[in-house]
């Protein structure tokens, strides 16, 4: 019967250790940052040479809606807009973040998730930026 107490005592240090240490492995990296993800933010954002926040954000919408996005969710004071659209089965959101860079500018990044993956392809981003810098130069030229 010891022997039998014993064993599982080890048996319990074992299994111990292992789950600890697994999971302290898992929340080491939940934090890292790697180069693949510096170059994935360069591509998700662009400076614009304007301070009007607000204009910017009513051009993001209009961009994300001619994009065939629904907007679920946009908020001045924190600068983001969430939208999401079906393509075939999944469904791909994007949300928006417009914050100031200095007095001058500023910096608009896109995130699109497609399902749960975020999408690391740099033509979706260029493509969206594009639409957008088209809309802001539609707005400056009051062309609606």
């Amino acid at each position: 019967m010891k022997k039998l107490m014993r064993c599982c005592g080890i048996f319990v240090i074992l299994f111990s250790i292992a789950v600890l240490s697994g999971c302290a492995t898992t929340a080491g990296k939940a934090f890292e940052t790697s180069e693949s993800q510096v170059k994935l933010r360069s591509m998700q954002t662009r400076a614009f040479d304007t301070t009007d926040k607000q204009k910017m954000m009513q051009t993001v919408m209009s961009t994300m809606q001619d994009l065939e996005f629904v907007i679920d969710k946009a908020d001045l004071t924190l600068g983001s807009v969430s939208g999401s659209k079906f393509l075939g089965y999944a469904v791909v959101t994007m949300t928006v973040t417009v914050r100031p860079k200095g007095e001058k500018q500023l910096l608009v990044r896109a995130n699109a998730q497609y399902g749960i993956k975020s999408v690391e392809d740099p033509e979706t981003y260029q493509d969206f930026f594009t639409a957008l810098e088209k809309a802001l130069f539609l707005t400056a030229q009051q062309v609606d």
